[in-house]
C-alpha cells in the first residue's frame, strides 16, 4: 500500500473511532436523564417502569388531596377519567394546584403503584388566558376595536 494511502486510512479510521466513542459517551450520559410521560391508564395497566424517573399527568381527583399535619407531605390521586394513580409529594405545591385541575407529577413509581413525586407542576388548560391579556381584549372590545 502506498504510504500516502496508508496515512489517509489511519486518519479516517481515527476519526471514525473517536466519533463513535464521543457519540457513545453522549448517549450514555443522556440515558439517565430520560424522563418519559405516562397517562394514568398506562401506569395502572403496568406499562410504566418501576423505580425509574417518569412523569404522570392528568386531573387531580376531587376530594383526594390529603395533607399531613406534621409535615409537608401531600397525597392525592391523578386521573385521566379511565384510571387513577396515587401520588405522594413532600414539599410546597404550586399556587395553581387544586382539585379538579390539571397536574404533572415527576417521580418514581414504587412497587405498590404509588408515584413518589419529586416535583409537581400545575397545568393550565388550553382555554387559559393571562388576566392582563383578557383585560386588554375587554378594553379594546369596549372601545369598538376588534382584535
Amino acid at each position: 500500500m502506498h504510504p500516502v494511502r496508508r496515512q489517509r486510512l489511519w486518519v479516517v479510521l481515527s476519526i471514525v473511532i473517536f466519533s463513535t466513542a464521543a457519540i457513545g459517551l453522549v448517549v450514555y450520559a443522556l440515558r439517565g436523564n430520560i424522563n418519559l410521560f405516562y397517562p394514568p391508564i398506562e401506569v395502572a395497566s403496568g406499562a410504566a417502569p418501576l423505580d425509574t424517573p417518569i412523569r404522570v399527568g392528568g386531573m387531580v381527583v376531587d376530594g383526594s388531596v390529603k395533607r399531613a399535619d406534621d409535615s409537608l407531605e401531600v397525597s392525592f390521586m391523578v386521573t385521566d377519567y379511565q384510571a387513577t394513580v396515587p401520588v405522594v409529594y413532600t414539599g410546597i405545591l404550586p399556587d395553581l394546584f387544586a382539585e379538579g385541575e390539571g397536574v404533572v407529577a415527576s417521580g418514581r413509581l414504587d412497587a405498590s403503584g404509588t408515584l413518589q413525586a419529586d416535583e409537581v407542576l400545575a397545568k393550565h388548560d388550553e382555554n387559559y388566558m393571562p388576566p392582563e391579556v383578557a383585560e386588554a381584549l375587554e378594553n379594546s372590545a369596549a372601545k369598538g376595536v376588534t382584535p
